[in-house]
């Protein structure tokens, strides 16, 4: 038995299609916040090392962790969209990353 994908109306909005989507494919929205997370730490990270040869990794894993938190705070304003497992990670991954940061530079170093 095949399965008909039923496509979202989107006269209600983009929020609903996004929560459509969502219900049909749960994964939908962790694949969505990894894809941002990763495209900020690798845009950052070959940024960098091309203007100055080298990267700063735990930066742009900061940068990216709190880009990924913003759109999540973002999209946890509708509700359904975000469950607070999902939201929990995020917050998780953003402090091991500031951690990381904090942790990976010496005195005075910026």
């Amino acid at each position: 038995m095949a399965y008909k994908y039923a496509t979202p109306n989107l006269t209600g909005g983009i929020d609903d299609a996004l929560i459509d989507v969502s219900s049909a494919v749960p994964s939908f929205l962790i694949g969505l916040l990894l894809f941002v997370w990763s495209f900020v730490f690798l845009s950052g990270m070959a940024a960098q090392s091309k203007r100055r040869g080298s990267a700063d990794a735990p930066l742009w894993a900061t940068m990216a962790s709190i880009s990924t938190l913003m759109l999540t705070l973002v999209l946890s304003l509708k509700a359904g969209l975000v469950s607070l497992d999902v939201l929990g990670i995020v917050v998780g991954v953003t402090l091991l990353s500031g951690l990381w940061l904090f942790l990976s530079k010496g005195r005075g170093e910026l």
